[in-house]
């Protein structure tokens, strides 16, 4: 990866996700790369991405992939709960029915540090990410998880038009592949050069085999060609002094 080196690969990630093994590793495979790392709201997960903010972005799913044109691989789920004011009713309960607080939760589009600040101050309850509350740690609030609906999925994300070899290598220390795995970016790149190196030196080394067979197959040619001119120069002597004795005439 010396042709990017000098650039920082920037990933954005959304409360409650928890990127740090992946830029630990990152950070130990890559060391000479470097890593911005941004923390977004869930309503800004895919401009990050549009804008150029972000190279890589962990996104909660669904997200519109073909939309977006987007390249997105679930990671895992996390679970709903419903979070409530200390000393709401939901804290008798080990979970909570969705149906049982429906009527209780409030319509908002904003950041979730906004959502927790209004559970607070009293104007109904959310439900969340469990991941997103513990990231909070709001003492005033309390959570339980919610059944009877489906858990929130986690996935990383990236432009389909970014081919870059950084984005396609973090890709792969999410997805736990090791350092050496023939699907890492960086080795099949290696692997490519290394396969071009013996290309090249196998056309090298027929390349001079030919010439070698070339020149010594005209080294032959010119000599059967000597060799020939110098015994049709011996026939012909014979030839122009003619037979021993053709010029006298035998006696009577």
């Amino acid at each position: 990866m010396q042709s990017e080196s000098a650039q920082a690969l920037k990933v954005a990630f959304v409360a409650g996700v928890a990127p740090g093994k992946w830029f630990h590793r990152w950070e130990e495979r890559f060391p000479d790369v470097p890593l911005a790392s941004l923390m977004v709201d869930d309503a800004d997960q895919l401009s990050v991405l549009r804008d150029g903010r972000a190279d890589v972005a962990f996104v909660r799913l669904p997200v519109d992939r073909e939309r977006e044109q987007l390249h997105v691989i679930p990671l895992y789920e996390e679970l709903p709960v419903v979070v409530a004011p200390k000393g709401h009713e939901i804290q008798a309960f080990e979970e909570i029915p969705l149906a049982e607080v429906e009527d209780e939760l409030f319509e908002y589009d904003g950041g979730p540090s906004e959502r927790l600040d209004l559970v607070e101050g009293g104007a109904g309850l959310a439900i969340m990410p469990m991941s997103v509350v513990r990231h909070f740690n709001r003492k005033d609030l309390r959570y339980r998880p919610v059944t009877g609906m489906e858990p929130y999925g986690v996935g990383v994300a990236w432009r389909r038009e970014d081919e870059s070899e950084h984005v396609h290598e973090f890709i792969g220390v999410v997805r736990g592949r090791g350092a050496n795995s023939s699907r890492q970016a960086s080795v099949q790149r290696d692997q490519a050069e290394a396969a071009k190196k013996r290309r090249d030196d196998r056309a090298a080394s027929q390349s001079k085999e030919a010439k070698a067979r070339n020149e010594a197959s005209r080294a032959a040619k010119a000599a059967r060609t000597g060799g020939g001119r110098g015994r049709a120069s011996g026939r012909r002597g014979p030839s122009a002094g003619g037979r021993p004795g053709a010029g006298k005439r035998r006696g009577r």
